[in-house]
């Protein structure tokens, strides 16, 4: 499962987007960069039922949120293919 298929499966599990968490994060002070992953796990699965595994993508984005590029991996994909010639 790719990391933008975990981001997916939350936000359908639980109705909330990767950036909705960011900001409850930030409410709870779990955005510092004291706070535990096992903190924001226990929260996690308390209030929304997630597994260690979606938890863990959504401590990555709390985590490094300013840092993520629009596809939510971190990291430079593809480049995008050439324009098509003219006609």
């Amino acid at each position: 499962m790719s990391f933008q298929a975990y981001l997916d499966t939350i936000e359908t599990k639980t109705g909330l987007t990767p950036r909705a968490f960011v900001a409850l994060a930030h409410e709870r002070g779990y955005d510092d960069p004291s706070t535990k992953a096992g903190t924001v796990l226990a929260w996690l699965k308390e209030d929304y039922g997630l597994g260690r595994g979606h938890g863990m993508a959504l401590v990555h984005v709390i985590k490094n949120g300013p840092k993520i590029d629009a596809r939510g991996g971190g990291r430079e994909g593809p480049p995008p293919p050439p324009p098509p010639p003219p006609p």
